[in-house]
């Protein structure tokens, strides 16, 4: 069995996001920046696909934690001889970057084993790995193509790899270099190793002085989450989910990731497996909004701008995802050698989806961007404009059917939701007008605005069933209906919407609370298998019961999709029942944005507020 998702930690330096099992070892690290290929990739094959294992011999670990605010991670190791304690962070990116691993024998003694696996470019290549001097200590040096590391601290042995561990059919190249250590530590000794990533064209970097740098990483985050304004029963989990959305955020371009992470299944052993190492559009104007509930103007300005840039010069030509700089070729690849995480196959890297049309996608970038005014960030003339202009391409495809929220590859439909989010980008503008005295059509986006809601509310909705409707032409429910009170087209206690909700609860919901997309059974999506319920729309339900008057039955689904968290507070995308395990990329932004979300609707339901 692969690693369960649970037990893997984050670290980020927000440049990239490795993860780290439990049992201490690096499954995947991708560098310098989270979408570059993969240097270990064991979480979607096997150890010689490339690893970094430290771990405490004939240990158990017995503690696991982030320090306080930060994404620090200590990992507490007991021996029958002694305790161990290892400590694992990246440093602040700057021009290369390192990942720093500190072993420290707070009692007994204790012995400390390396694994260390170097492949490279998602397994394909294997590195050049020797010897060398750098500022007159020895460490071991890695070249593969472009790509340089350095190795610091007590030195690792060669051995030779053993092919085939792990691998999918057709895994070519010669086996992973193996580099392995065994160093015993006495109570109040400690090591270091830091591992540095590097252009190989350049001069290896001077290896980070581990002190420093952990002073500087705890201060850098410590900082950041201090600016935090976070009120109700849930304070420790909603910032923890701002600091992952922090974490994923690309620190010089403001671009943040879906999640760190490619190909993790939505269901173990089936083909649904992408890679969401990209920035959506939607993901950024949702960021953007609970950034400015939470007091992160700043934050939330950075991420307005990278939006900006990302669809400047072809706002008539605007895509749904961007890489993190605003690349716009995410090519998808499958990788036939990787076996695949639970042997979930084939493994992509690169997005298709990116090609698409959804509709709803400017509505969610002008609720953010209202919600950014609103906050008393000015526009200029640059942001309306563009804002502006993305209301001409609403109108421009006012007409055109899409592939819907969820990025369905079957046929093109009116969704409901889409089209809802289009009413909802006209009525910003609006607003933006009405409310802000920003030059702009306002009548006539008046009048769309009204053609929508007319046609929303006879297409959309059905009369028979009590509720709105996936599609104009299907009676199937989405959990993306949950989100029309959002947009302000109806109230959350509104009949239709109660209606909807109860259709929801009856078709989508597991019995274990947890809610699912859409029913794949249906056929709408064009692909093949199933997919375990959805984190995020299970808090969307969080946040409609709160906000329509059930703020009990909000506060037990609340605590029943928090305990599905693992020990550290992290969320994938998805959550088997059955199993009891996490699924799909990870950690997710998408979650941790609902989770926000729905601890501040249960926060200002307890409180007697309405605000929405």
């Amino acid at each position: 069995m692969s690693t369960p998702l649970e037990d893997y930690a984050l670290l980020s330096n927000l440049s990239t996001g490795p993860l780290v099992s439990r049992d201490g070892s690096i499954d995947w690290l991708c560098l310098p920046r989270f979408d570059s290929p993969a240097l270990f990739t064991a979480i979607l094959g096997g150890p010689d696909d490339g690893r970094w294992k430290l771990s405490v011999v004939d240990g158990e670990v017995v503690e696991r934690r982030y320090r306080p605010q930060t994404f620090i991670l200590e990992t507490t190791w007991r021996t029958p001889a002694g305790t161990a304690r290892v400590t694992d962070f990246l440093p602040p990116a700057k021009s290369h970057a390192d990942l720093v691993r500190r072993v420290e024998c707070l009692g007994g003694t204790v012995e400390v084993e390396h694994d260390l696996r170097l492949r490279s470019n998602y397994a394909r290549s294997t590195p050049w790995v020797r010897t060398g001097v750098v500022g007159g200590k020895e460490m071991l040096l890695s070249i593969a193509g472009p790509e340089g590391l350095l190795l610091s601290g007590p030195l690792l042995e060669r051995t030779d790899g053993e092919a085939g561990a792990g691998h999918g059919p057709g895994h070519g190249g010669a086996p992973a270099p193996q580099l392995c250590g065994r160093f015993r530590l006495d109570a109040g000794e400690r090591l270091d190793w830091d591992l540095s990533w590097f252009p190989s064209h350049v001069e290896p970097p001077s290896p980070a002085d581990p002190d420093r740098s952990l002073a500087e990483t705890e201060r850098f985050w410590t900082d950041w989450s201090s600016q935090l304004t976070v009120e109700g029963d849930y304070r420790s989990e909603v910032e923890r989910s701002l600091l992952v959305l922090r974490a994923l955020t690309h620190g010089r371009t403001g671009g943040i990731v879906a999640a760190p992470t490619a190909s993790l299944p939505e269901h173990f052993g089936g083909s649904r497996n992408w890679d969401y190492r990209y920035t959506w559009l939607r993901d950024a104007a949702l960021t953007i909004e609970v950034a400015v509930a939470h007091g992160l103007t700043e934050g939330a300005a950075l991420w307005r701008d990278w939006l900006l840039r990302a669809v400047a010069g072809d706002v008539h030509d605007i895509r749904i995802m961007y890489g993190l700089a605003g690349e716009r070729d995410l090519h998808e690849l499958e990788l036939d050698h990787l076996a695949g995480y639970e042997n979930s196959r084939p493994v992509r890297v690169g997005n298709g989806a990116a090609d698409q049309y959804q509709a709803d996608v400017v509505g969610e970038v002008m609720i953010a961007l209202g919600a950014l005014r609103d906050a008393g960030v000015a526009e200029d003339e640059y942001t309306w404009g563009l804002q502006r202009s993305l209301l001409e391409y609403s109108e421009a495809n006012l007409d055109r059917k899409d592939h819907g929220v969820w990025e369905m590859r079957g046929d093109l439909h009116y969704f409901t939701h889409g089209r809802a989010m289009m009413w909802a980008a006209f009525d910003q503008g609006v607003r933006a007008v009405e409310h802000h005295g920003l030059e702009g059509p306002g009548e006539r986006w008046r009048e769309l605005r009204e053609t929508l809601r007319q046609e929303i509310f006879r297409h959309g909705y059905h009369d028979e069933l009590g509720s709105f409707t996936q599609t104009y032409d299907n009676t199937e429910v989405d959990a993306s209906l949950l989100q029309l009170p959002h947009t302000g087209l109806v109230p959350y206690d509104d009949p239709r919407m109660l209606g909807t909700v109860a259709r929801i609860e009856k078709d989508l919901q597991h019995p274990s609370g947890h809610v699912h997309r859409y029913r794949t059974e249906s056929g709408m999506d064009g692909l093949e298998g199933e997919e375990y319920p959805f984190f995020l729309c299970s808090f969307w339900l969080v946040e409609q019961h709160a906000r329509s008057g059930r703020v009990d039955d909000a506060d037990a689904l609340m605590r029943t999709l928090l305990a599905a968290a693992g020990d550290l507070g992290l969320l994938s995308e998805e959550y088997d029942p059955a199993s009891g395990r996490l699924a799909g990329n990870f950690p997710q932004a998408f979650s941790h944005l609902g989770l926000i979300r729905a601890a501040d609707a249960i926060a200002a339901a307890r409180a007697g507020t309405s605000r929405g």
